[in-house]
């Protein structure tokens, strides 16, 4: 079947299955790898984009539910990796192995849209659904502060 998604601003026709996973949309037929796989049942975040500007876990959302909102993955955060929880994560080295970031990263984002001054209580809630296995958890909090700061600049 063929769906027609808008990812990234661009207009995607992809012939798949109206239930198959966003994630497998975006990366297998769309080629976006930014988007990780790390559980496949929401449990992680490594999958987290954002669906009409909420942060979303695309290994359990369907392909069809997303039609006709936009979806913004982490290449579409910001093409030049200048959106402030991009410059906080880098200012403030937050990744070890990485695996995880593009979710944490998307969720952040979600949550500065929401809460542009979070407390750290806001912080922990919000970002509790976003493992990382390298325990990074600090430093993603204070990357958040952060880009907090950057934006409100």
């Amino acid at each position: 079947m063929a769906l027609t998604l808008n990812v990234n601003g661009t207009s995607y026709t992809v012939d798949v299955e109206p239930e198959t996973p966003l994630l497998w949309v975006i990366r297998d037929s769309i080629g976006l790898t930014g988007t990780k796989y790390g559980c496949g049942i929401a449990k992680c975040g490594a999958c987290t984009v954002h669906i009409d500007g909420q942060a979303a876990k695309s290994c359990n959302t369907k392909a069809s539910a997303a039609v006709g909102k936009p979806i913004t993955t982490i290449e579409g955060l910001s093409p030049d990796s200048t959106h402030p929880v991009q410059v906080a994560w880098t200012e403030g080295d937050v990744p070890q192995c990485g695996y995880c970031q593009s979710g944490q990263i998307m969720a952040a984002a979600a949550l500065l849209s929401k809460r542009p001054n979070p407390s750290d209580f806001d912080i922990d809630s919000e970002m509790a659904d976003n493992i990382c296995r390298c325990g990074t958890y600090q430093r993603i909090r204070r990357a958040i502060h952060r880009a907090a700061e950057i934006a409100a600049q």
